[in-house]
């Protein structure tokens, strides 16, 4: 398992511990829809026993990142917004699809130095046990995918 991997999906997982994304409303007097993230963030707490004071501080970590965050994942949503752009604008070309996959590429760099900041605030609030638990089921995951990835190509084409 690459440690970029583990990196990336560890803030994945604990970053839904801490319920840092909301869910907007579609109109503005209607309720929020329950957050989808919910089942997953309560399993993983539960599956690391985490104990009240440990979401707690995880929590406070990413309410404390929370404005970077929003900021970020807005940026890469625009670059990848440009990049669809790019591909499909009439007078494509392949120098216009590098740089606008370049400004994807960039805007992910800089995302992913951030959750390495969140992960080593996010770390030491964690057991040695519930970090090797949180491996464990990140190696899982990475072979789930894998999984998936080759079966996709055995399927046969329609």
């Amino acid at each position: 398992m690459k440690t970029t991997k583990w990196h990336s999906f560890t803030l994945a997982a604990v970053l839904n511990l801490g319920g840092w994304m909301s869910t907007p409303s579609l109109a503005a007097d209607a309720p929020p829809p329950p957050p989808a993230r919910a089942p997953f963030r309560a399993r993983l707490a539960e599956k690391l026993n985490l104990t009240d004071e440990q979401k707690a501080q995880i929590k406070a970590v990413l309410r404390g990142e929370r404005d970077t965050l929003k900021d970020l994942l807005g940026q890469l949503h625009d670059a990848h917004q440009g990049l669809r752009a790019a591909i499909h604008a009439s007078d494509a070309t392949e120098a216009s699809v590098r740089v606008a996959s370049a400004r994807v590429a960039a805007v992910e760099a800089d995302l992913a130095v951030e959750r390495m900041k969140i992960y080593g605030k996010i770390a030491p609030i964690l057991t040695d046990e519930q970090r090797r638990q949180l491996a464990a089921f990140e190696q899982r995951v990475d072979r789930f995918v894998d999984g998936a990835l080759a079966r996709l190509g055995q399927q046969p084409a329609n």
